[in-house]
């Protein structure tokens, strides 16, 4: 079942919470452990989820209790999903680059036979 978060700039620790499924104190400790949850504070020190930290977060409860991983493990796997992101685009451009040349040559060919 996929989790929804609803569409709102800010969420407090409650809701997200709620969304979760887990307790408060739960999303306290994964945010000192993943420095990649970062909530807003407000002036009372509350804590201000924007929508990019409940998605961090249901990524690390996926890794936690879906996939048993401790909290080293989900952590490293965190920082593959984020380096494999970053390649991604980089192995596509060097794919359309190749492409691109290899269909220049072929027009090329087809002028020289034109010509």
């Amino acid at each position: 079942m996929e989790t929804i978060i609803p569409e709102k700039a800010y969420f407090r620790i409650g809701e997200v919470s709620k969304i979760l499924n887990v307790e408060p104190y739960v999303i306290r400790y994964w945010e000192t452990e993943f420095k990649t949850v970062n909530p807003v504070r407000t002036k009372t020190a509350q804590r201000l989820y924007r929508k990019k930290d409940v998605q961090e977060l249901l990524t690390i409860k996926n890794l936690l209790y879906a996939q048993r991983f401790t909290i080293d493990g989900a952590k490293k796997q965190l920082q593959k999903i984020r380096n494999n992101g970053d390649e991604a685009p980089f192995r596509n451009d060097e794919k359309q680059k190749i492409f691109l040349i290899k269909i220049k040559k072929e027009l090329q060919q087809i002028r020289e036979i034109i010509s």
